[in-house]
């Protein structure tokens, strides 16, 4: 009998938690995927049924494959670059030096800003002519640079602002595993003769693991869900050169109004989301425990 009061009682506690996630995730991604087998309404003419029309179309449609080659390039750009760079600045002021809480906080103080400050502030800093690099430039001799309007710059450009942003981020997480490893460890490996290196690589890298998955999890989820900075640096240009493919769905479904071909772009961002998911919990989780 009381164990199926505390089986009650624990549905009961999670019941709100789960309300929440099937009004506001299941039950829109299903409406999301029901909505791809239909064409978009114009006007008067109301939506009929086109089963996987709209698939079709998606394969056939030579910008989808550009934005999403775009966020590949993305992805594999600002996610192993941001991890290595927050795990850098972790270990930097995890150390004991005179205004180490200065430069923690500077280094999370662009995790803070609003994304859209952030995408003004490296506006500012790409402006040909007078923007800061070009003023800094200016100094050595070099001419005015356009990184924002030249295609093969651009999507780099929005790389190096993402990474800025989120490095701080991730190094919290960092930061907080790191306290969390007994000193001892470390003190015991240098008993026994190691380096420096040896006790980052044997000690601290595989116990950061569990961590890494972490911030691995939320580095993949941020580098598919970029709109802000693109809508403010460049609008997707030159050429879509810079558009993203959460942009292009924004563009397709808000901008150009057809909702059924962007529902169906977002049921294919739904499941190369989840294959990443996957990925990284059944075939990673395994390695992340430390033994």
């Amino acid at each position: 009998m009381k164990i199926k009061r505390d089986w009650i009682w624990g549905w009961a506690l999670i019941a709100p938690a789960l309300a929440l996630i099937f009004l506001f995730t299941h039950i829109p991604a299903l409406m999301t995927l029901w909505g791809s087998l239909f064409s978009t309404p114009r006007g008067r003419k109301p939506s009929h049924f086109v089963g996987l029309a709209n698939y079709e179309r998606l394969i056939h449609d030579p910008t989808f494959w550009k934005v999403l080659g775009n966020n590949a390039i993305y992805a594999l750009g600002t996610i192993p670059i941001s991890m290595a760079l927050a795990l850098s600045m972790a270990l930097l002021v995890n150390r004991p030096f005179k205004g180490r809480a200065l430069a923690r906080m500077a280094y999370f103080t662009p995790t803070v800003l609003p994304l859209i400050a952030v995408a003004n502030i490296w506006l500012f800093f790409y402006t040909p002519g007078f923007g800061l690099i070009d003023q800094v430039l200016g100094l050595f001799g070099a001419g005015q640079s356009n990184f924002l309007g030249n295609a093969g710059t651009a999507l780099p450009a929005i790389m190096v602002v993402a990474i800025w942003k989120e490095a701080g981020f991730f190094m919290i997480f960092y930061l907080a595993a790191l306290q969390a490893i007994p000193p001892q460890l470390a003190e015991a490996a240098k008993i026994e003769g190691a380096g420096p290196w040896t006790i980052f690589r044997r000690i601290t890298l595989p116990l950061l693991m569990p961590t890494t998955l972490f911030v691995s999890i939320n580095a993949v989820i941020n580098a598919f869900r970029l709109v802000d900075h693109i809508f403010i640096l460049t609008g997707g240009g030159p050429d879509n050169a810079s558009s993203l493919l959460l942009y292009y769905i924004y563009e397709t479904s808000f901008r150009f109004w057809d909702t059924a071909y962007g529902a169906t772009l977002s049921v294919v961002l739904l499941a190369l989301m989840c294959l990443l998911a996957i990925g990284q919990f059944f075939f990673f989780d395994r390695k992340v425990h430390y033994k």
